[in-house]
């Protein structure tokens, strides 16, 4: 019943993606929700070509179903980028996911190379310039997201927008924590969800403990947009997070801040790397120090999310929903 064109197009039984989020979209989730039937993408943002390849072969050791991996083109040194999509293509990967601003110099590397690629967008402009670049898949990003939104539109409201004109199958994403906002997706127009804040709250995911449980914790009104999480990423670069003490420090401007006035100061670590106050890291399994004070990305559709469960467990109950809802639609 779910099963639409995108689902031929990726390789995957339906049409829920899991969103690359940097750190947490290992290869453990990603085979998970391969092996469960939808897509996945490795969050592999900023990461060296090592980790990658090591990465992809622990991907690939798992489940031989179809991936791509996600980075961030507008937002990389452009000599790490080059060395990491130049590894991708060395170890035979042509799935590939970007966010942020569109690059068409890469979108068009990609495509010479015989590449699949995905971009997630914020704007109607922003999807407009990767679909002309040659983006085979727009996934639209809503304001409800969790981690970086690119957009200040409703996921909804955006997606409407951008299907109006799309050429190619488009993906929503943004606060989407039920199987009734992906049946609601699909009676759109949209060909399918993009996931990151349910997935978040698994037992594959690679965040921290202390992240699922807030996460479970949250509603969605506990959650704010802010642009006070922005060490490592360019100024004005607005994510969304359950509030905490950060962000209660900031009163009503929780929008505005540079990064170059920012104080550096060392608040945990992970693997013996240390991390800043306000900067964009989020606590992995095995972060330590003041994780409270960290970003701890989550999207709007939180309040739904009562529990962790293994990946295959959380589409099951999303497929199933959906399924349920469109029946009683028809």
């Amino acid at each position: 019943m779910l099963r639409t064109p995108l689902c031929d197009l990726l390789g995957c039984e339906v049409p829920v993606l899991l969103a690359g989020m940097g750190g947490v979209a290992r290869s453990e989730l990603a085979a998970a929700v391969a092996k469960a039937g939808g897509y996945p993408m490795l969050g592999m943002v900023r990461e060296s070509p090592e980790l990658i390849e090591a990465e992809i072969a622990a991907l690939r050791a798992a489940t031989d179903r179809p991936f791509a991996v996600n980075v961030i083109p507008s937002a990389t040194d452009p000599s790490l980028l080059d060395r990491q999509l130049g590894r991708c293509l060395d170890l035979g990967v042509r799935h590939f996911t970007f966010f942020w601003d569109p690059l068409p110099e890469v979108i068009g590397r990609m495509k010479r190379e015989g590449c699949l690629v995905l971009h997630q967008v914020g704007t109607v402009a922003a999807a407009r310039q990767a679909e002309a670049a040659g983006a085979d898949v727009i996934i639209t990003q809503g304001i409800e997201a969790g981690g970086h939104v690119h957009g200040r539109m409703g996921s909804f409201a955006l997606a409407e927008a951008v299907l109006e004109r799309a050429q190619v199958p488009v993906v929503l994403s943004g606060g989407i924590g039920s199987g009734r906002a992906l049946a609601a997706a699909l009676a759109l127009g949209a060909q399918g969800v993009q996931c990151g804040t349910v997935f978040l709250a698994t037992d594959e995911a690679w965040a921290h403990d202390y992240h699922k449980r807030r996460v479970v914790e949250a509603e969605g009104g506990d959650t704010v947009l802010t642009d006070v999480f922005v060490l490592n990423w360019p100024k004005g670069a607005a994510v969304r997070v359950i509030a905490n003490s950060v962000t209660a420090a900031q009163g009503d401007r929780l929008m505005g801040h540079d990064p170059a006035t920012l104080p550096r100061e060392v608040i945990a670590e992970d693997a013996g790397q240390p991390l800043l106050r306000y900067s964009t890291d989020s606590p992995m399994r095995h972060t330590t120090g003041s994780l409270e004070e960290m970003a701890l990305y989550a999207g709007q559709g939180a309040g739904l999310i009562h529990d962790v469960v293994p990946a295959a467990e959380r589409l099951r109950r999303m497929v199933e929903e959906a399924e349920a809802c469109l029946d009683r639609l028809r």
